[in-house]
């Protein structure tokens, strides 16, 4: 689209008429040959204005060119199409079990096979991960110790990519919850964005963090962060991999807005993210901006071109002149008389 940067210097177009009707013009009288019967030569009918048509163009090419000045003054300019960057207005921490208990096969995936917890998580949080647009998505994996698998980030496939790429038992068989809460915390701490959350998925219970995760969901509480629980495999199991579902209630509804889930196969885990789509929903904010070609150029060269072509016709004319045999005529009544001079 077309547009102008100073659409005011249009205003300027009039400004040579009124200096030709308001400023005198300069006068100039250098008489070559005296007539003292001029005024009777002038009521006689026998005077010749000395109006010339070459005079009309000349103006007319002087306003146009002045026209073109103008247009280039006013900075035209080519706005080409909008583009568009969305600021993300929430980081989304994931924090993922890969402790032993994760690969029991007691989950099915979309087609209906078995297979184990880890892999039915990676089918559902995967589709989730994908419908966040407008969010900076972080993952954390957890065993014996929290590791950082993505930074936050707004390449949800890359997310995803690293997601598959996790392997049950790659940060310890053992499940530190706990400090997984703790790594979290840390760095949603340096985030600007005014809305931080945390999604926790485990099997087991905590067995091997320094800090319990009641105490690290407090601090989450005092940082402003929410912390959404959810619960996955069998709430019957005994031993080291018992499911915890007290504790994961506790470090939920701790901070403010936390949600506990229960997930006993993948419908329910489907169910659970849809539910968390609706809690966290996204608030995108885009910014836009529009690119600007200027084109200046293309009036101010038009403009000197025509001055160009213009002055070189005077000048042309000027030199054949100078070599034509200059006729002057005089007309009294019917009667012409000429008087020529050449050169």
């Amino acid at each position: 689209m077309l547009t102008f940067a100073h659409n005011w210097m249009f205003w300027l177009a009039p400004l040579p008429l009124l200096v030709r009707w308001l400023v005198p013009p300069l006068a100039q009288s250098i008489p070559a040959v005296r007539v003292p019967f001029l005024s009777r030569l002038r009521s006689a009918g026998g005077a010749v204005g000395n109006h010339s048509p070459k005079a009309d163009v000349s103006l007319f090419v002087q306003g146009f060119v002045w026209l073109l000045l103008l247009t280039a003054l006013a900075r035209p300019q080519w706005l080409e199409p909008p583009i568009e960057r969305s600021i993300p207005t929430r980081d989304l921490l994931l924090v993922v079990d890969l402790s032993g208990s994760m690969d029991h096969e007691d989950f099915t995936n979309v087609s209906g096979d078995q297979v184990n917890r880890l892999e039915a998580v990676k089918e559902v949080l995967g589709d989730f991960l994908i419908q966040r647009k407008g969010d900076r998505v972080g993952l954390v994996v957890f065993g014996n110790s929290p590791f950082l698998q993505v930074p936050f980030t707004t390449d949800l496939e890359l997310c995803r990519q690293l997601l598959d790429e996790a392997a049950v038992g790659m940060a310890g068989p053992r499940t530190a919850l706990g400090d997984a809460i703790g790594l979290g915390i840390q760095l949603l701490e340096n985030s600007d964005t005014p809305d931080r959350t945390m999604i926790v998925l485990t099997d087991g219970n905590d067995t091997a963090s320094a800090v319990p995760p009641e105490e690290a969901a407090q601090v989450a509480k005092d940082r402003d962060i929410t912390i959404h629980t959810i619960a996955i495999g069998d709430p019957t199991t005994v031993g080291e991999e018992n499911l915890d579902e007290q504790a994961l209630r506790d470090v939920a509804e701790t901070t403010q807005g936390g949600k506990f889930f229960l997930a006993l196969n993948r419908e329910e885990l489907s169910g659970v993210y849809s539910q968390l789509d609706k809690i966290e929903t996204r608030d995108v904010k885009t910014v836009s901006y529009r690119p600007r070609s200027d084109l200046y150029y293309w009036p101010l060269a038009a403009a000197l071109l025509l001055s160009v072509i213009v002055r070189s016709r005077n000048l042309i004319t000027e030199r054949i002149s100078s070599h034509t045999p200059r006729t002057a005529r005089l007309r009294v009544n019917s009667r012409t008389f000429e008087l020529e001079t050449v050169k």
